[in-house]
């Protein structure tokens, strides 16, 4: 049996760390969850997606995300009283959601978005605006 005898330092080989981030895409309309997990994991993030609020809400409880993609209009709980129930859950969320909607100009939504001054996407949207957005919110 022969000895194990580390590498010289010259011929170790080279590893690089790749930090992968976290995002839960929200939506209930599932062929556009789907088509954002995989154009998200295309860009190296790790992607979980939920289609209500309220499994949004067991995935935040279980899981630490670094940023939140988040429809508004959904059904059981809509993307506004997620944000609210995530941010008391946990307060770092607050500021790494994105909000996808097509009804930004619904006074009760503009309302929200002003009061809690949270990024959003109109649909429909570019892609690369929202892989630049999240981008955005990460470093």
């Amino acid at each position: 049996m022969r000895k194990f005898e580390p590498l010289p330092e010259e011929l170790q080989p080279l590893v690089h760390s790749l930090e992968l981030k976290a995002v839960l895409v929200v939506d209930d309309d599932q062929q556009l969850a789907s088509a954002l997990q995989w154009i998200l994991a295309d860009e190296n993030f790790l992607v979980d997606v939920a289609f209500d609020g309220e499994q949004a809400m067991m995935k935040v409880k279980a899981h630490e995300y670094d940023v939140v993609i988040c429809d508004l209009k959904m059904p059981k709980l809509r993307g506004d009283e997620f944000y609210l129930k995530a941010k008391d859950l946990q307060p770092s969320l607050a500021d790494r959601f994105i909000f996808v909607t097509g009804f930004a100009a619904d006074p009760s939504i503009a309302l929200f978005f002003n009061k809690h001054e949270v990024k959003y996407l109109v649909k429909p949207f570019p892609i690369g605006v929202l892989i630049d957005c999240v981008k955005q919110l990460l470093c």
